[in-house]
């Protein structure tokens, strides 16, 4: 189904249409077709970085000659007298004619948004199974990092009952980010703490540090010990909520999504962090890129217009009964080493009271980059030959 059919050119060469087998056709321009060409004076072929600028390439650019080789194209781009080829799977997993606008509030293809009836246990593995380093272990490490591509977070058993166990789990898939709470931080009751997570209340389902440019987009919670009495997790998806509020209120939706809300963090005399972001942040086509949602962080707001500021209230007053819907949330108890990590810019997570006086509750927390998580997924699946299940 990826050979090509044919090749038509259009408007004198700068641009061509393709149709594929099975008859799915699209149009591409002479301009982007030589900036994208894979040939090696283009491309270093061993890091894949094009080697040439835009300038170089001639504002006049385009196709003299196309033709079908094997079901792939070959190109001669003209004034250059340069020829590329290009496979017909390549071009058609790169296809940008698209037609019709998409959704606004719509999530990236792949993704999968959750409610609280999300089966936990298909996102889980053992420690052993993702670390055993022969190829049941990759397939297994590749397949539990595409339940947080999918789904935005997932969960580990059985790990070692060691402090700092956490970091082997970032070691899967890439480096900890430090911050001011250190390379991983304790959760577990202190007096005058510096932040509420390290008391025995109630946390409503937040994500975590918006008040830093950029936010960690990772989180991983490992626990160490866990006798108290409550403190259960829960966990929101995000883009659920907001695909909620978009249903029930657009108007709502394009407030929460359309201006900046601000968060801000005192932590003693040496840390005031502050970021200006909006809640629902969208890309410019309208695809969900990320969620900021914690009421204990959250700043005055100050860029949303006088006659806009009731509404915008009510949105985000609604945005935080939705996220407290009991239905939106799912909900465990973690048992010693076990952890579970949630793409922080998408999964709220939060926790129940817990009475700090009766057992013990010890866990470890850090933050990552999900570029890292991305990348090594990447390269497992190319190396295994699959997409993670």
């Amino acid at each position: 189904m990826t050979r090509l059919t044919e090749s038509e050119l259009l408007e004198g060469g700068a641009a061509l249409r393709l149709t594929w087998q099975g008859g799915e056709t699209a149009r591409f321009h002479a301009i982007w077709l030589r900036d994208n060409a894979l040939d090696p004076e283009t491309r270093s072929p061993s890091n894949g970085q094009r080697l040439i600028t835009l300038q170089e390439i001639p504002s006049d650019t385009r196709i003299a000659e196309a033709r079908l080789v094997e079901g792939d194209l070959r190109l001669r781009f003209e004034p250059e007298d340069k020829a590329v080829v290009f496979p017909a799977a390549w071009l058609r997993r790169h296809r940008y004619d698209g037609g019709a606008r998409a959704e606004v509030g719509r999530v990236a293809a792949g993704v999968e948004t959750w409610d609280g009836a999300f089966d936990m246990a298909r996102a889980t593995a053992r420690f052993d199974a993702v670390t055993a380093g022969d190829q049941a272990g990759e397939q297994a490490l590749r397949d539990w990092l595409g339940h947080v591509r999918r789904a935005g977070l997932a969960m580990l058993t059985d790990g070692p009952l060691e402090s700092g166990a956490l970091t082997e789990v970032a070691a899967l898939f890439g480096f900890i980010r430090e911050t001011n709470y250190g390379r991983w931080f304790e959760v577990r009751t202190e007096v005058d703490p510096i932040n509420l997570a390290y008391t025995g209340l109630g946390l409503q389902a937040h994500t975590d540090n918006p008040y830093r440019d950029p936010t960690p987009t990772l989180q991983i919670l490992y626990c160490l010990e866990n006798s108290a009495e409550g403190g259960e997790n829960q966990v929101v998806d995000g883009f659920r909520a907001a695909q909620r509020l978009r249903s029930e209120d657009p108007r709502g939706f394009d407030l929460l999504s359309g201006h900046c809300a601000r968060f801000s963090y005192r932590g003693g005399g040496d840390v005031h962090l502050s970021a200006r972001r909006p809640m629902i942040e969208l890309s410019p086509d309208g695809e969900l890129r990320a969620i900021r949602f914690n009421n204990r962080s959250a700043a005055p707001l100050l860029d949303v217009p006088y006659d806009d500021m009731p509404a915008y209230y009510a949105a985000y007053r609604r945005l935080g009964e939705i996220v407290d819907d009991p239905a939106m949330a799912v909900g465990f108890k973690l048992e010693p080493g076990a952890c579970f990590i949630v793409d922080n810019t998408r999964v709220l997570h939060g926790r129940k009271g817990y009475a700090a006086s009766g057992g013990s509750r010890w866990l470890q927390g850090c933050y990552a980059d999900k570029d890292g998580l991305l990348s090594t997924l990447s390269v497992l699946e190319e190396r295994l030959g699959e997409v993670a299940a």
